[in-house]
């Protein structure tokens, strides 16, 4: 258990390290895009710069009509300088979402993996269970709050199989046929054992649950992949 907690230790702090890593490298690429992008727009006051030149250029233009078509170069520049701040304001605004989707993007993807991590340590581990409580009168099973109805054949099975973890024994086929039927394993069958454990995976039918709760070790035999402190039968 302690190398279990090391090494979930470990896979959240470099989790947290991607994460960190990979917002600061979104933030970096975006904030130069955005200075580059920036900086190649031509400046605000450069029109009207222009048009500042022309008049002191040609301070004879004295005809009503001259005058007016500098006025409109002005008015002309301003309306330019007002276009570009307007610009420069919905580009900043752009960058700032793409910056928040990246990031929630980046978020969600380390989310994943580390459920995907997750999803394997309990396939390789077995279901993290808290609580069984068995009901042989009754025929129910209580997993973690979650209720089964079984039937009377796959009631005893776990029974037996819950009685074999208390005593921290697995149980080949034909010695858990041999205990149900209250024969010597010599007189029963394999087979017969792994047909009622499959029985047992059946009634309990959500297959995540039942895989990982009655588990088949190689050449031994099938046993309760729970801690035996939680098991209760009333």
């Amino acid at each position: 258990m302690p190398a279990s907690s090391i090494s979930v230790t470990d896979a959240l702090k470099a989790g947290n390290r991607v994460v960190a890593f990979g917002i600061a490298a979104i933030v970096g690429i975006l904030v130069l895009t955005a200075g580059l992008l920036f900086w190649s727009l031509p400046d605000a006051g450069a029109f009207n710069s222009r048009v500042e030149r022309i008049f002191v250029a040609n301070d004879d233009l004295t005809s009503g009509a001259e005058i007016k078509l500098l006025e409109i170069l002005a008015e002309s520049g301003t309306s330019f300088a007002d276009v570009l701040q307007s610009y420069r304001q919905i580009i900043f605004v752009l960058l700032v979402l793409a910056t928040a989707l990246l990031i929630a993007a980046l978020v969600l993807l380390v989310m994943i993996v580390a459920l995907n991590r997750r999803m394997g340590e309990i396939e390789r581990q077995g279901i993290q269970v808290t609580d069984l409580i068995i009901s042989r009168e009754e025929r129910l099973v209580f997993i973690n709050n979650m209720e089964f109805k079984l039937t009377e054949a796959a009631i005893e099975t776990l029974a037996v199989l819950a009685e074999a973890r208390m005593d921290e024994e697995v149980l080949t086929g034909a010695e858990l046929e041999a205990m149900i039927q209250g024969r010597a394993p010599e007189e029963c069958e394999e087979a017969a054992g792994a047909t009622r454990i499959k029985r047992l995976r059946d009634s309990l039918g959500n297959q995540m649950v039942s895989a990982l709760l009655v588990r088949n070790i190689a050449r031994k035999g099938y046993v309760l992949a729970i801690n035996k402190d939680v098991i209760r039968m009333i």
